[in-house]
């Protein structure tokens, strides 16, 4: 029986890793920069651009978001440290999308290198 680690060191061996280093040019070209932690945890922070589909709903959302359906689209995925977006990967990979990658330590290693943070927008009633 595998485990989970066998189904993430898999997708891993599948799914290309940027460095947070090389992040900010593969973010700059991609089509779409994912997010595929839960809702909590975007709302805490996220990568400035990001937009968020929990990994749950991630090929839903593909297939039902018409600006996301090609398959030629640069795809940059991330999670907390990675391995809900390889494993994102290589379900995109496999419903035929050519050109995605998983951020290498995921939002851990973003905040680590001291990059930028973004939050959404809190309402205020004042």
């Amino acid at each position: 029986m595998k485990t989970a680690h066998d189904l993430v060191a898999a997708a891993k061996a599948r799914v290309l890793e940027v460095s947070v280093a090389d992040a900010g040019q593969a973010i700059r070209e991609a089509s779409v920069l994912v997010d595929v932690r839960e809702a909590d945890e975007f709302a805490a922070g996220h990568l400035p651009g990001a937009i968020h589909i929990s990994r749950g709903m991630l090929e839903f959302r593909f297939s039902g978001m018409p600006a996301l359906q090609a398959r030629d689209i640069q795809v940059v995925l991330y999670c907390k440290t990675s391995g809900r977006a390889a494993l994102a990967g290589a379900a995109l990979q496999e419903m035929g999308y050519l050109n995605v990658l998983n951020l290498a330590g995921g939002f851990d290693a973003w905040v680590a290198a001291g990059q930028p943070v973004a939050q959404p927008d809190t309402l205020s009633f004042d």
